[in-house]
């Protein structure tokens, strides 16, 4: 049992630090807390089945890689992740460079600097980002993420009702933007995510 428990966390350890992920983002991402992970990974304990087929998934691997020596196994190759942090950033620089070539083509085919290309990529680039986070499993940033997707879209509706509407002073618009981020703040607040895996108290 012993040599079974170093076994798996070897190849724990292998697979997160492989996928550049921590541990805390590792049990988000199965709803376990870190605490269990850190006792995997020191050969302390081993999951139950279900956990270690919630973990095969993550890794894109099966439960035998888990628990056999690398050497020995002749099964799926591990999969090769990629950055998170570089995907994201290369996925809301794409955004941004949408944002410029559609800002030069209206430039050229209408000759007017219509800056509001690049107020309305502020929305767009925090929608891939939410997505992106989803996919990582990097849920503890949404509230952020959301808070900000919010403002940008009222800073756009603001924009265009003072531009093309001529209204000249839409103040309504905050006294929609408030209750509305209540809302957002609140309802990442309902329901704290029980973490399985903590210890009694």
């Amino acid at each position: 049992m012993n040599n079974l428990k170093a076994v798996f966390a070897g190849n724990l350890i292998h697979l997160r630090t492989q996928a550049g992920m921590t541990q805390a983002e590792l049990a988000e991402k199965i709803h376990y807390s870190d605490k269990s992970v850190s006792k995997w990974e020191r050969a302390e304990a081993l999951p139950d089945l279900q956990v270690a087929q919630e973990l095969a998934q993550v890794f894109g691997v099966t439960v035998d890689f888990l628990i056999s020596p690398h050497d020995a196994w002749e099964g799926k190759p591990v999969r090769v992740p990629y950055r998170t942090d570089v995907v994201t950033s290369l996925s809301i620089i794409g955004v941004w460079t949408v944002a410029l070539l559609v800002f030069m083509v209206l430039f050229w085919a209408l000759d007017k600097l219509l800056w509001e290309v690049f107020l309305a990529a502020i929305p767009v680039s925090l929608i891939v980002l939410l997505v992106l986070n989803s996919v990582w499993g990097k849920y503890k940033y949404h509230p952020y993420v959301v808070s900000l997707l919010l403002l940008g879209v009222f800073a756009l509706l603001y924009y265009i009702l003072h531009s093309y509407v001529h209204v000249h002073h839409p103040w309504f618009l905050a006294l929609l933007w408030v209750p509305a981020q209540t809302i957002v703040a609140l309802s990442f607040c309902v329901r704290k995510r029980n973490k399985k895996g903590e210890e009694s108290k």
